[in-house]
């Protein structure tokens, strides 16, 4: 009697795997928030208009602050570009070195945003975070599914306002048309779980 119990759960659970396929409509993971600020490893081009014999590319230092012309170390890291050109103005004209100067910043490289990929894929790692970057997508950045990887169970873990969520989702239904693509925001992290045999 034992058995047969053991055997119609154990069957039962074999012919949910033959049921509707998976899908990410019932996943609720806060939406992506765009960040621009900058951090250590970031490079950026800083233009002061009228300047044109100063270097232009500049790379943030591991406590977030940069070396500029005139104005010296200053503390950069967590403002966005336009506080940066704006902070190095202030001090230009506080330096008397230009009256009213103009400067304009670019990031050119987010290398202190990132999202990690983990578990059951090619290479697993850290990739640098750009702006529009998807789950699959990432997924192939590393080299996509390894051979025992469950494409139905992706956990995404992401940093919100109150703390942190993890949700899971089917990567199978997003590469079969079924769902859309999910993206993603810098400090995501991804793992793919292993196919139980």
């Amino acid at each position: 009697m034992v058995v047969g119990l053991v055997l119609a759960v154990s069957g039962a659970g074999g012919l949910s795997g033959c049921g509707p396929r998976a899908d990410n409509s019932r996943v609720k993971l806060a939406p992506p928030v765009e960040n621009s600020t900058v951090g250590p490893g970031d490079v950026f081009t800083l233009e002061i208009i009228g300047e044109k014999e100063l270097p232009s590319e500049y790379q943030i230092a591991s406590d977030g602050s940069v070396d500029l012309p005139y104005v010296h170390r200053l503390a950069v890291g967590g403002l966005e570009p336009q506080e940066v050109a704006d902070l190095v103005r202030k001090r230009l004209i506080e330096a008397k070195v230009l009256s009213d100067p103009s400067v304009i910043v670019r990031v050119k490289e987010y290398n202190s945003k990132n999202v990690t990929v983990l578990g059951q894929v090619a290479k697993p790692g850290r990739l640098p975070f750009t702006s529009g970057l998807s789950l699959i997508q990432v997924i192939s950045m590393v080299g996509g599914f390894n051979a025992v990887a469950n494409r139905d169970r992706i956990n995404i873990t992401r940093r919100t306002k109150t703390g942190t969520e993890t949700v899971t989702v089917s990567g199978e239904a997003i590469m079969e048309g079924r769902s859309p693509d999910i993206p993603l925001q810098a400090g995501d992290q991804i793992y793919v779980h292993e196919r139980v045999f």
